[in-house]
């Protein structure tokens, strides 16, 4: 049997294998730190790395920003008030190289990191200021962690607490102390609309009686016009009056005046009484009409 040509195959493919062993393709988001001899060579990449077998060893460090989810953890605050806290780190690799050789496995190191550092900072808080004041801790987090993570060659890009959990008990006087905060909004509320309510209808109300005082002012004003002209177009006429009456009383002699008396005794006799008051100046106003009939007599 012929063992030549399964002989070139087996060698190709060793030849193909060592290529493959010796060539290594690097992504841009990835870099290769290669260990020549136990010595760090640098990180290599992205492209074509050269890798020589058994006497290199290559190390693949990723670059992108990646989390790391750390599990329920159980702290104290500083009032000695439990509560259960979960949260995510983002970091990434800034230098591949202290990455690998300074840090065995920075993942988990950055774990037991975060639980320490989350307990040294939530014991320094009240419990109400941990409930509130979620992005201070998480910044507070943020920079403890990478103060620490630096010489790993990691940054710590964002720590996001995602539940804070108070204890049952805890969690029922909050919901009683919202309750009661909710039902005193509530009153304020409901008594500040009262006061603009009442504010209003006062402000309405005064208006209303500024408006009627206006228009009784006005309405005396122009009645005490009418009256005043009124009283100016009577007096005019009564002045017209008396002009003309002083007028015709020029040209009135003394008989006439006589003949007037004559009537206004014409008119007292006709009426029922019994007894008459004749004044003294009729005699004198008769005078004329006696001198007269002496006259036609003679």
């Amino acid at each position: 049997m012929d063992t030549g040509p399964i002989v070139f195959l087996i060698l190709v493919l060793g030849l193909l294998l060592l290529v493959l062993s010796v060539i290594r393709i690097v992504p841009e988001y990835k870099r290769i730190v290669v260990l020549r001899l136990g010595r760090v060579l640098g990180a290599q990449g992205p492209g074509v790395v050269i890798i020589l077998p058994v006497i290199d060893q290559p190390v693949t460090v990723d670059l992108r920003e990646t989390f790391l989810e750390i599990p329920r953890q159980t702290c104290i605050t500083k009032d000695n008030a439990p509560i259960s806290v979960d949260f995510l780190i983002y970091s990434k690799v800034v230098d591949p190289v202290a990455c690998v050789v300074h840090v065995r496995d920075y993942a988990g190191a950055a774990m037991g990191v975060a639980t320490t550092t989350l307990r040294a900072v939530v014991g320094d808080i009240p419990l109400d200021d941990v409930l509130a004041k979620r992005d201070q801790i998480n910044a507070v987090l943020r920079t403890k962690m990478d103060e620490v993570t630096e010489r790993w060659g990691v940054k710590v890009t964002s720590v996001e607490i995602r539940e804070i959990s108070p204890p049952k008990d805890v969690q029922d006087s909050m919901n009683k102390q919202m309750a009661a905060e909710r039902g005193r909004r509530a009153a304020v509320l409901e008594a500040d609309g009262q006061k603009q309510a009442n504010v209003t209808v006062a402000e309405g109300e005064k208006l209303s009686a500024i408006l009627k005082a206006e228009g009784g002012k006005l309405s005396s004003i122009l009645h005490a016009e009418g009256n005043r002209q009124a009283a100016i177009l009577n007096a005019e006429g009564y002045a017209l009056a008396l002009a003309k009456i002083f007028e015709s009383a020029k040209n009135v002699d003394a008989k006439t005046m006589s003949l007037q008396y004559l009537e206004a005794l014409k008119s007292i006799g006709a009426s029922p009484s019994t007894k008459f008051l004749i004044p003294t100046e009729l005699t004198n106003l008769l005078t004329p009409f006696s001198e007269a009939v002496k006259h036609s007599t003679k």
